[in-house]
């Protein structure tokens, strides 16, 4: 059985026992969560948009992404500049689709 799930804004296909990485979540490591917005569920090949169930799953971990470096320059302009990011993210353990 699979499902489609909005999860922090984006949309995921997800199955149990599966584990993902979304957007920095509230919670700490351990805690159950819930995601109730279940776009499509399916299951031996009958896919349903009606009564949608809840997925489970529990926070595995916090951490941070890797590193992106954004690098801008104008040629022959003495122009440069770098930055770089991290995202921060949450591992998450589906439990459940019910």
């Amino acid at each position: 059985m699979f499902a489609i799930v909005n999860i922090a804004g984006q949309q995921f296909r997800v199955r149990k026992d599966q584990e993902l990485f979304v957007h920095r979540l509230e919670g700490n490591a351990g805690d159950k969560v819930e995601f109730s917005e279940v776009l499509m569920s399916g299951k031996d090949g009958n896919i349903s948009f009606t009564n949608m169930p809840k997925v489970h799953a529990e926070i595995v971990d916090h951490l941070k992404g890797d590193k992106v470096i954004v690098f801008k320059k104008k040629r022959r302009k003495g122009y440069q500049k770098s930055n770089g990011h991290r995202q921060y993210l949450t591992k998450i353990k589906i439990n459940d689709i019910a």
